[in-house]
């Protein structure tokens, strides 16, 4: 594998399969190997030392990220913000302590990964304790089977993670949400429901047209802010935003990273810089 490939490799471009595949023939270092080259980058600074180390652990970060398939995020940014936790880890490896660099790097690999689906996935957004989020990541695993959780299984996950019995329900509530109609009768569903309920005939207080009207033009003059403040942005700030953020297909960091003929890392940097912007445009 010649150096230009090598570098490919610790971001996943092209093909995910591909990247999987390239990333399965490095071979994993011996024990002996791992401590040599930890010791060369910490004690001579040896870039290459941890190159190498960061790419013979790779498969590691792939094995950790498909963890967390299930919260509907591109796969290849999940193994991205891996990777960056895996470098991260690296830089703060000690090769005396006497555990394997993955034993120690899984903490680093999972805060990055967790990072990134707290900021990226909708429902996440209400995770906002520090006993809400161990909840989230966890709540999943901990239930023993499908449905709501009964009074003993609440305690019993209460227990296993050390928060209070309505941190559990408070959380599976939210997990486990979904929109419904709230007035329709008994067995009926949305599709079944041909019939107004009574409801649908009782006047509403609140929707008066004065108050629709104001909210209308309050929706609209955010819009504008918006756009704005895009406006505001150098091309390629607004282009990342517009396809990570406001395009129904969103792009993934490579796809931008290919397009500009950039790493991911510095997209992923681009992007954080132009959500800062926004952020103080629009406050």
């Amino acid at each position: 594998m010649n150096k230009a490939n090598e570098l490919q490799l610790a971001i996943p471009s092209g093909s995910l399969e591909a990247y999987v595949q390239a990333v399965g023939n490095i071979p994993v270092l011996s024990v002996e190997e791992e401590r040599r080259l930890a010791a060369r980058l910490r004690d001579e600074n040896d870039l290459a030392a941890a190159q190498q180390l960061v790419f013979s652990n790779l498969r590691f970060v792939i094995h950790v990220a498909r963890g967390y398939q299930g919260y509907g995020l591109p796969q290849a940014d999940l193994i991205q913000e891996g990777n960056i936790g895996l470098m991260k880890a690296i830089k703060r490896f000690d090769p005396d302590v006497g555990v394997r660099l993955i034993s120690f790097a899984v903490h680093w690999i999972r805060a990055e990964i967790h990072e990134y689906v707290l900021r990226n996935w909708r429902i996440v957004k209400v995770a906002t304790t520090k006993a809400q989020r161990k909840l989230f990541f966890n709540l999943r695993s901990a239930k023993k089977r499908l449905g709501w959780l009964n009074k003993e299984e609440v305690d019993a996950v209460a227990n296993d993670l050390g928060v209070s019995s309505r941190d559990v329900l408070e959380m599976e509530s939210r997990l486990s949400g979904q929109d419904i109609g709230f007035d329709l009768r008994d067995g009926e569903s949305d599709e079944d429901s041909h019939v107004p309920a009574p409801a649908a005939f009782l006047k509403n207080p609140t929707e008066e047209p004065s108050k629709l009207l104001e909210a209308s033009d309050w929706s609209e003059h955010n819009k504008a802010r918006l756009y704005d403040a895009l406006s505001k942005l150098d091309d390629r700030s607004r282009d990342i935003l517009q396809q990570r953020w406001l395009s129904e297909d969103k792009s993934t960091l490579t796809i931008l990273a290919k397009k500009y003929n950039v790493s991911a890392e510095r997209i992923r940097q681009l992007e954080k810089n132009a959500l800062g912007k926004l952020k103080l445009a629009l406050t």
